[in-house]
């Protein structure tokens, strides 16, 4: 059994300013390289939180005259990712003016309605027509008289700023440096707030945000930038030298499973979680089981520390209101006592969160949210987030080993502490938030879908992979050549801009692509890539396959008998072992799912020459028919019937090209490219079909997405002929 440890976790950030890469740079350019520094490094700033401004002198497009604006992060950007266009600009004069407006709607004693007026009020202090939306922080930067003002969620700061003995430690540790505010929720008040703490503490450089965070300033971008790497510095010396090793969390009480034998027990579990967890909307898993996250997990006081939930709002909105911790013990219970403790440990979940939501609820309460975790932990395994697609169930165990960092240091140096449930139910169900995900853009249709292609190397099923992608599907690339499955998903994703699909050996860092080795005719070799499918993802809605074989005749136009079995092996029990194995996960997680299986129109129309990949075929349809009728009525199995593809499929070679070509009796020049040679063939192909066009890949993707899709949810048991009008395959 493997015992993690960590023994020191703070550290020091180091500067990454470079001053010929600001040189020359207008202000609102400096401000998003400031703001992508600093959004650079997790333990600095989480994904989407925090926001950085600049005050700046502008020509009024109306008057002509100067006027100070504030240029602020807006609402939902991201400071790593950020750019221009993520920059809201209003006119600062504008901002202080709404003190007064303020004040007439705080006379109302009703603070979250004030709050919320406020924000109506900020679209009309916009500068130059700047569609951006405001942050809820905005007041924060405005108020503070400096030009230049970060607020970041350090871990070593929120780790102080959430210890019960908090504004003692920042004393202790920064002196006359910074002040305290205590926790408030982000909005117009603490902007007030901040402003009168300034001008009762002159000479400070910062202040530390109560369960929040940090905010300081200076009149000097670079200047606030260091600053703010300063600062926590201090915090993380500070705790590193107090931080308890192998005695975080009060020691360890459980011991982590090896490796591969915790990854054999996940991928056993997941598709269970995520069928109970996704009877409203269906997620995507994350899984992280690093030394850090074990050695929290592991702990004695980690089911007390989890119940108390985070403290940060932006760890709360990704996190919820806590995490689901399993007490399994991994050395005296068996998997089937985990799965009992998981169902119970769910619902259980789903209904304190009821309980939750209705203490806290107004007279006129927005609709309760999906009442599921989105954080798990268990005890030997590690933590499992989810998340709507990949990129966000990875944000949440970004944000959740955030937390993981403050409660390590918080219980070093103190008690953590977390922000009541009513307080955490008033961000969670803040009409600005809420209004903040219904400007989000509708779901793709793929959304929330996670599709395993089988053949995606090459061809059709590299096309596939594509199409699905785009639809917003998290896909699996499945191959014979590994290489090729790799290279797929790496071109997709150099494409959406999310970098390689496998980082290093570790799959459940995947991004929406992966690609992975599969040999369809060994069922161990299936089990294998499913298993680390659904260790990427949490499971699997949608197979694929569009792999197949032709047996290439010999010399004397014969197919040997050992051909014969392999076209056989790869055309139909291939297709019947991937099935009979995903049929496992998809009885598991007890959701609707689909299979789509690439014959051929040779299954139907015989022709000399092809008798062992035809009868392949053909019996690849009748299997189709047989696994409708075995996966119903959950799972839906259709096929696609192409004629010949030549554009890009693996099946034709050079080789097979000319041999066609010769067949066929069609002049060529053996000097032309594959290319060329694969047109004047797709061309002849094309002539005997109605509508004389070749058959493309895209045409052939197109109708497997199809199938896949909502559009033919009460189609099973069917081969959609996809061929360009044969005559010889009209039904009959």
């Amino acid at each position: 059994m493997a015992k993690s440890t960590v023994e020191s976790y703070f550290r020091k950030v180091e500067s990454k300013w470079n001053a010929q890469e600001v040189k020359g740079k207008d202000p609102l350019a400096r401000l998003v390289y400031r703001s992508n520094l600093l959004g650079s490094d997790a333990y600095i700033n989480n994904t989407g939180g925090g926001n950085t401004s600049s005050k700046v002198m502008e020509e009024d497009p109306i008057t002509g005259e100067e006027v100070e604006v504030l240029w602020v992060k807006g609402s939902g950007g991201d400071l790593r990712t950020a750019t221009k266009p993520n920059f809201a600009s209003l006119y600062q004069q504008r901002l202080l003016d709404l003190q007064e407006v303020y004040a007439n709607f705080e006379n109302t004693g009703l603070k979250t309605p004030a709050e919320d007026k406020m924000t109506e009020m900020y679209p009309h202090c916009t500068f130059n027509l700047n569609p951006r939306a405001p942050s809820i922080d905005t007041p924060l930067h405005s108020f503070i008289p400096y030009k230049f003002v970060d607020h970041t969620h350090p871990v070593p700061i929120i780790a102080i700023a959430t210890a019960d003995n908090g504004e003692e430690l920042m004393k202790e540790i920064y002196g006359d440096r910074l002040a305290w505010v205590d926790w408030m929720r982000p909005g117009f008040e603490l902007g007030l707030k901040l402003e009168e703490t300034i001008e009762e503490n002159p000479g400070i450089e910062g202040i530390i945000l109560g369960g929040h965070g940090l905010i300081n300033w200076s009149n000097d971008d670079k200047e606030c930038y260091e600053l703010s790497l300063e600062l926590i510095n201090q915090a993380a010396d500070y705790l590193s030298e107090h931080e308890l090793g192998e005695e975080s969390y009060g020691g360890q009480y459980y011991e982590s499973l090896p490796k591969e034998e915790r990854r054999g027990v996940l991928s056993e579990i997941l598709p269970h979680i995520r069928g109970q967890i996704s009877k409203e909307n269906k997620f995507i898993g994350t899984i992280q089981d690093d030394d850090l996250t074990m050695q929290f997990i592991n702990s004695k006081d980690a089911p007390e520390l989890a119940e108390l939930g985070t403290s940060c709002p932006d760890h709360f909105i990704r996190t919820k209101i806590k995490p689901l911790y399993i007490g399994w013990d991994p050395q005296d219970e068996d998997i089937d006592q985990l799965k009992d403790k998981i169902s119970s440990g769910l619902k259980q979940y789903r209904e304190d969160y009821i309980e939750y939501y209705e203490n806290c609820s107004p007279e006129d309460p927005f609709d309760m949210r999906d009442p599921n975790p989105t954080v798990i932990l268990i005890p030997g395994l590690g933590m499992i987030t989810w998340g709507k697609n990949k990129s966000e169930s990875r944000v949440t165990a970004e944000f959740y080993t955030a937390a993981i960092g403050v409660m390590r240091g918080a219980e070093s140096v103190g008690n953590y502490t977390a922000i009541s449930k009513q307080e955490a139910y008033d961000i969670e169900y803040w009409a600005l938030e809420i209004a903040k995900l219904k400007r989000m853009p509708p779901e793709d249709e793929l959304s929330r879908q996670v599709i395993a292609v089988v053949g995606a190397g090459s061809g059709i099923g590299k096309d596939l992979s594509s199409r699905l992608i785009e639809e917003g599907g998290t896909v699996a690339a499945l191959d014979l050549d590994q290489e090729a499955a790799q290279e797929t998903a790496d071109e997709i994703l150099d494409e959406i801009g999310m970098g390689i699909g496998v980082a290093g050996s570790d799959i459940s860092g995947s991004g929406d692509i992966i690609g992975l080795g599969c040999d369809i005719t060994d069922r161990e070799s299936v089990q294998e890539a499913l298993k680390q499918v659904v260790i990427a993802y949490g499971g699997v809605d949608n197979v694929a396959v569009t792999a197949g074989l032709y047996p290439t005749p010999d010399k004397d136009g014969t197919v040997s008998d050992a051909a014969w079995d392999k076209s056989f092996a790869v055309n139909v029990k291939g297709n019947h072992i991937v099935a009979d194995e995903v049929a496992n996960i998809w009885e598991a997680q007890d959701l609707q799912g689909s299979m789509v299986i690439t014959t051929s129109a040779n299954a139907v129309v015989p022709k000399a020459g092809s008798m062992a990949y035809d009868t392949s075929k053909s019996a690849a349809n009748h299997l189709i028919r047989e696994l409708a009728i075995r996966l119903a009525p959950k799972v839906r199995v259709n096929g696609v019937a192409p004629a010949t593809v030549v554009e890009g499929s693996s099946m034709f070679p050079r080789d097979r090209v000319i041999a066609s070509l010769t067949k066929y009796r069609l002049d060529f020049d053996e000097d032309d490219s594959t290319e060329v040679l694969r047109d004047k063939l797709a061309d002849f192909y094309a002539g005997r079909t109605l509508t004389e066009r070749p058959i493309e890949l895209s045409q052939q993707s197109e109708a497997i997405y199809s199938l896949l899709s909502s559009r033919f949810e009460n189609t099973t048991g069917h081969i959609i002929p996809v061929d360009g009008g044969l005559t010889d395959a009209f039904l009959r």
